[in-house]
C-alpha cells in the first residue's frame, strides 16, 4: 500500500504546485423594503447555487434593509429570503461573471402574509420525495407515515427500495446494496445491518439518500449502489433537545422513547442521545415441496415464529472549535439488545400431500445478546474561503454477540404415535468482531472551474465465532463433533481514491479513481482449512452533466464497483429450522465485480429519466438447493457466473393543489443469472420486472397533515428464487402543537394486510412452493416535543468511520 501513499501525495504536490490564478470573485447586494417601501431589518436572506440549488452563504439585513454577499466565485446564483409576517421570497436566476464583479439586485419587496382569520393560511411543506442531481432524496423527518417505525421499516417505504421478509435490502430490484450512516460505511453483514436499522428509530432519522452510481470518493462497494441514512442533528445553539415516544400495535404491542439533547457555545458544542424500542412480532412460514427419488417424497411444512427484542440505542460526542476552521471532536455510539425467538414448526410427510405417513415437530427457542461500541476521534480545518478543507478520522469498533438455540424434534407416526424417541440438541454461538479504521479526505479548489478531492483509508478487521453444539444422550450433554467449529476471519483494506471535477459553462465532467489492495484470511480452525487472499483492484469512475437549456439537462455516469462477501456468509456453520430445513455459509466465496452505467434526463428540473445497465461477475446470490443425501432444503450464498441488469426509473412528481402533491416512481428493469454447474444443474433465469410507488401529501389545514402512499412489486426472478407479486398501502396524519414544538402523528402501516412473500423455486429439477408473512399491519401513535433554543446554527454531522466493515456483520 505504501507505493499508493506516495503517488497519491505525489499528485496531491503536483495538483497544488500547478494550480491556477486564485478564482475571482464579487459581491452580490440589494436592499429588502416591505410593501410601503419602508427597509425591513433581521431579514435572512440565502444565496444559492442554480446549479443545484445548493446554500452558498447567509446574510441578514441591516437596519436600512441592505444585505451583501462579499467574496462570491463567479457562477449562477439566486436568492432565497424569509421573515416573520412575509411570504417567502424566491428570485431569478442571475449571473455573476468577470465583466461584471459587483452585481446589484436593487430594491426587493416582501408581501406580507394574510392576517384573515377566516382563511386557511397554506405553508409550503418539503416534499416527502425529491430528485436531486446525482441522487433520490426522501425526506423522513416531517412524514406521518414514517412515526413510530424502525428505521428498517421506513426503509422499505423509500422509492426502489425492497426489503423481504427475510430483511435483505434491494434497490431498483438488486441486492449488494451499501448502507451508509451519515456518510459513513457500515461495517457490518447483511443481518447486522438489519439489526441496526430495527434498533434505530424514525424519530432519528431526517433523511434517506438513495445514489445509484456514486463516485470514487465512496467505498467500491455495493454493486447496487448506496443507500446514505441522515440523522437528526441539533440546529440550536444553547441548549436545547427533543422527547419522543410513540407505541404500535399489530398482533402484539410494541413502543419506543427517546431523548436528544445539545449544548453548544462558541468553542464546544456537546450532543448526545438515547432511544429504546421494545418490539414483538409474529412471523409465520409455510413450505411445500417435493424430495426427488424412488418413489418421491412429500413434505407440507407449516411454523409460528415469534420474536421479542429490547433494544437500547445510545450516542454521545464533542466538538470543540479550536478557531473559525479548526475543529476536533469525538464521538462514541453504540447499542445493546437482547431478545428470544421461539418457533414451532410441524412438518408432515408422504407419498403425496394428501397421504401423511409420518410428521416432525419442531420446537425451537433461541435466545441472543448484541453489543457493539463504536469510538471515534475527528478533525476538520477549513484551508481556505474557497472551501478548501482537510478531515481525518480515527475509529474503533467492537462487537459482541451470543446467540443460544434449543430445539427439540418430535417424530410422530401419522396416528400421533411416537416413531421414535424425541431428539434435543443445543448450540452456543458466540462471536466477536474487532474494527480499526483510518481515514483522511482532502479537497482543493485548483482555480474557479477546477475541483480536486483525494483521500486515504485503511480498515482491519477480525472475526472469531464460535459454535458450540451439543446433544443429549443418556441424560447427558455430550459435544457434537460433527457441527461444532470455530471460524476466524482476518481482513485488511487500504485504499486510496481522487477525483477530478471541471465545470464548464454549460458542463460538467469529473473523472475519478479509487484503488484497493485487500488481504483476507479465513481460518476453519476445527478442520484447519484455510482460505486465504491478497488482491489489487482499481475502480475508476466517469460523470458528465449537461445542460442542454433552463429547464432540460442530461448525464451519464460509469463506475466499477466490488462486493466482498458478508462475514455471515463465509461462515461455513450450519443452522437449522428442523432437520429438513437448514442454512449455512461458503467460505469459499469470491468477491463480486460490476460495471453500472446510467443515462439520466432532467425537465422542468422536476420530472426525471434514468437509463441503466449493469453487468456483475461472479455475482454473490442467495440460493435455496436440495440436499439429496438428508431429503432436506438448504440456503447458502453461492458465486453465480455473471448477473446481467438493464431498466429505467421514471420519477413523475404531481401537484394537484395548493394542498395535494404527488410523487410517482416506476422502476421498469430485467434481471438475469447465468451459472453453467450449480449443484450439478446448469442455472439461466431472468424476467422482465417492474415496482410502482406513490406517495401522497394532503395539507388539511395549518399545522396539518396527512400522507398516502402504495406500492407494487410484480413478480420477479432473482437466481433460483422466483417470487410472486406483491402489494401494501400506508397511511398517516400528522398535527404540530404548541407553536411547532410538538407534534402528534398516527399512522396505519399495511393498510388491507397484504404485504407478504410468496416464491417457488428457478431451480431445474427442485420444486417448492414458500409462502412467509411477517407481522407487518401496525396501528401507530407518536408524539414528540421540542424544547430549548432553536434554528441558530447547525451542529457538525459526526458519525464513526468503522460503520462500513461494520455493515457486514451478522445481529
Amino acid at each position: 500500500m505504501r507505493p499508493i501513499y506516495f503517488l497519491l501525495l505525489a499528485l496531491l504536490l503536483g495538483n497544488i504546485a500547478s494550480a491556477n490564478e486564485p478564482a475571482k470573485q464579487g459581491t452580490v447586494n440589494g436592499t429588502i423594503l416591505d410593501e410601503q417601501n419602508k427597509p425591513v431589518d433581521f431579514v435572512t436572506v440565502g444565496l444559492f447555487k442554480s446549479t443545484d440549488s445548493s446554500l452558498v452563504k447567509t446574510a441578514l439585513t441591516t437596519a436600512d434593509g441592505k444585505f451583501e454577499f462579499a467574496n462570491i466565485n463567479t457562477g449562477s446564483y439566486y436568492i432565497k429570503a424569509n421573515n416573520m409576517g412575509y411570504e417567502n421570497y424566491k428570485g431569478k436566476a442571475f449571473v455573476l461573471n468577470e465583466q461584471n464583479l459587483t452585481l446589484a439586485l436593487g430594491e426587493i419587496k416582501l408581501k406580507p402574509t394574510s392576517k384573515t382569520l377566516n382563511t386557511v393560511s397554506v405553508t409550503a411543506i418539503k416534499p416527502l420525495i425529491e430528485r436531486k442531481t446525482d441522487k433520490v432524496v426522501m425526506n423522513v423527518e416531517n412524514s406521518s407515515i414514517a412515526i413510530g417505525s424502525t428505521a428498517l421499516e421506513v426503509l422499505q417505504k423509500a422509492p426502489g427500495v425492497t426489503v423481504d421478509q427475510n430483511d435483505n435490502i434491494a434497490m431498483q430490484g438488486k441486492q449488494g446494496v451499501m448502507i451508509m450512516i451519515d456518510g459513513k460505511q457500515t461495517y457490518m453483514s447483511n443481518a447486522d445491518v438489519a439489526n441496526l436499522l430495527r434498533n434505530m428509530q424514525s424519530s432519528q432519522l431526517e433523511t434517506i439518500e438513495l445514489i445509484t452510481n456514486p463516485s470514487s470518493k465512496y467505498p467500491a462497494a455495493g454493486n447496487a449502489g448506496i443507500i446514505n441514512i441522515k440523522t437528526k442533528k441539533s440546529k440550536s445553539a444553547g441548549t436545547n433537545g427533543s422527547v419522543n415516544a410513540s407505541a404500535g400495535y399489530g398482533k402484539n404491542f410494541r413502543g419506543s422513547a427517546g431523548i436528544n439533547l445539545n449544548h453548544r457555545t462558541a468553542k464546544v458544542n456537546i450532543f448526545g442521545n438515547y432511544n429504546y424500542n421494545n418490539i414483538e412480532r409474529d412471523n409465520f412460514i409455510a413450505i411445500d415441496r417435493i424430495s426427488n427419488g424412488t418413489p418421491n417424497t412429500y413434505f407440507s411444512q407449516a411454523g409460528d415464529m415469534n420474536r421479542k427484542m429490547n433494544n437500547n440505542n445510545y450516542k454521545a460526542g464533542l466538538d470543540f472549535f479550536i478557531d473559525k476552521k479548526n475543529t476536533i471532536g469525538v464521538l462514541v455510539n453504540g447499542y445493546s439488545n437482547s431478545g428470544t425467538e421461539h418457533s414451532l414448526t410441524n412438518t408432515k410427510i408422504g407419498p403425496s400431500f394428501s397421504v401423511i405417513d409420518s410428521s416432525l415437530v419442531a420446537n425451537n427457542l433461541q435466545t441472543n445478546k448484541y453489543n457493539n461500541m463504536a469510538y471515534n476521534i475527528n478533525y476538520k480545518s477549513v484551508l481556505d474561503t474557497a472551501g478548501s478543507e482537510i478531515s481525518v478520522d480515527l475509529d474503533y469498533s467492537k462487537y459482541k454477540g451470543n446467540d443460544g438455540t434449543a430445539f427439540e424434534n418430535a417424530f410422530l407416526l401419522a396416528n400421533g404415535i411416537i416413531k421414535k424417541p424425541t431428539e434435543y440438541t443445543r448450540n452456543g454461538t458466540p462471536s466477536e468482531i474487532n474494527i480499526k479504521a483510518f481515514k483522511v479526505d482532502y479537497n482543493v479548489s485548483l482555480s474557479k472551474t477546477l475541483k480536486l478531492e483525494a483521500g486515504l483509508k485503511s480498515s482491519w478487521v477480525k472475526t472469531d465465532n464460535n459454535l458450540r453444539a451439543e446433544q443429549l444422550l443418556a441424560t447427558v450433554w455430550q459435544n457434537d463433533a460433527r457441527r461444532s467449529n470455530q471460524f476466524v476471519y482476518d481482513e485488511n483494506v487500504n485504499a486510496a481514491y481522487t477525483n477530478l471535477n471541471k465545470q464548464f459553462k454549460n458542463t460538467s465532467i469529473q473523472l475519478g479513481l479509487r484503488v484497493e489492495q485487500t488481504s483476507s484470511k479465513g481460518n476453519l480452525i476445527t478442520t484447519k482449512n484455510v482460505v486465504e487472499r491478497n488482491y489489487w483492484d482499481f475502480f475508476p469512475t466517469f460523470f458528465v452533466q449537461q445542460t442542454l437549456s433552463k429547464n432540460n439537462q442530461v448525464g451519464f455516469s460509469y463506475s466499477r464497483r466490488i462486493d466482498r462477501p458478508g462475514y455471515d456468509a463465509l461462515n461455513p456453520f450450519l443452522y437449522y429450522l428442523d432437520q429438513y430445513t437448514y442454512s449455512k455459509g461458503n467460505p469459499f466465496l469470491n468477491p463480486q465485480y460490476t460495471n453500472s452505467f446510467e443515462v439520466s434526463y432532467t425537465l422542468l428540473q422536476k420530472y426525471n429519466l434514468s437509463v441503466n445497465y449493469s453487468r456483475t461477475n461472479d455475482a454473490i446470490t442467495e440460493v435455496i438447493l436440495p440436499d439429496a443425501a438428508q431429503k432436506a432444503l438448504y440456503q447458502t450464498n453461492a458465486n453465480l457466473a455473471k448477473n446481467t441488469s438493464y431498466g429505467a426509473n421514471l420519477n413523475i412528481p404531481v401537484k394537484i393543489g395548493k394542498w395535494w402533491d404527488i410523487n410517482n416512481n416506476l422502476n421498469v428493469f430485467h434481471l438475469s443469472f447465468e451459472s453453467p454447474n450449480l449443484a450439478g444443474q446448469a442455472l439461466n433465469t431472468g424476467k422482465t420486472a417492474y415496482q410502482f410507488r406513490m406517495q401522497n401529501t394532503f395539507l388539511i389545514a395549518k399545522g396539518l397533515t396527512a400522507e398516502l402512499s402504495g406500492s407494487y412489486e410484480s413478480p420477479l426472478d432473482y437466481g433460483t428464487l422466483s417470487l410472486r407479486s406483491r402489494y401494501s398501502v400506508d397511511a398517516g396524519i400528522s398535527k404540530s402543537l404548541f407553536n411547532k414544538k410538538a407534534s402528534l402523528k398516527l399512522a396505519l402501516s399495511d393498510v388491507f394486510n397484504t404485504n407478504d412473500s410468496e416464491l417457488t423455486s428457478a431451480y431445474p429439477g427442485l420444486k417448492y412452493d414458500l409462502y412467509q408473512k411477517n407481522e407487518t399491519q401496525i396501528g401507530r401513535i407518536s408524539f414528540s416535543y421540542r424544547f430549548g433554543k432553536n434554528e441558530i446554527k447547525p451542529a457538525r454531522r459526526r458519525s464513526t468511520g468503522t460503520e462500513s466493515e461494520q455493515g457486514r456483520m451478522k445481529n
